[in-house]
């Protein structure tokens, strides 16, 4: 099955801007070991997966009544911002939340990809 994981917000951690360079270190080696979890397992696999830019750096195009309109920022609903995604192939959700444990400590969602046939 495969998975989007969403990075929201910072959760415990400190904003990357903030961080001292020795914090934004060990913050890269939790993805490191995440990536090298992820593929040490059998069955998990990241198919995909980047940092983002800052939300203020976000557009959203939105249609209605058959015009389209381009704004700044994330979605206006949105508290937190993207920081990054991953998609993952994954036998399970407990196996993927098991690895997931391993990034720093951002709020983060996961949402199961529709198979379309």
């Amino acid at each position: 099955m495969k998975y989007l994981v969403l990075l929201m917000g910072d959760g415990e951690e400190i904003p990357w801007n903030e961080q001292s360079p020795q914090q934004q270190t060990a913050s890269i080696e939790k993805f490191g070991a995440f990536d090298a979890a992820c593929a040490q397992r059998s069955g998990v696999q990241i198919l995909a997966g980047e940092a983002l830019g800052s939300p203020g750096d976000a557009k959203v195009m939105r249609s209605r009544a058959g015009q389209v309109s381009i704004t700044d920022g994330p979605y206006a609903e949105a508290i937190e911002g993207l920081g990054g995604f991953y998609l993952v192939e994954s036998p399970d959700l407990d196996t993927l939340f098991e690895l997931l444990r391993l990034l720093p400590a951002y709020d983060i969602q996961v949402a199961p990809v529709v198979d379309p046939v």
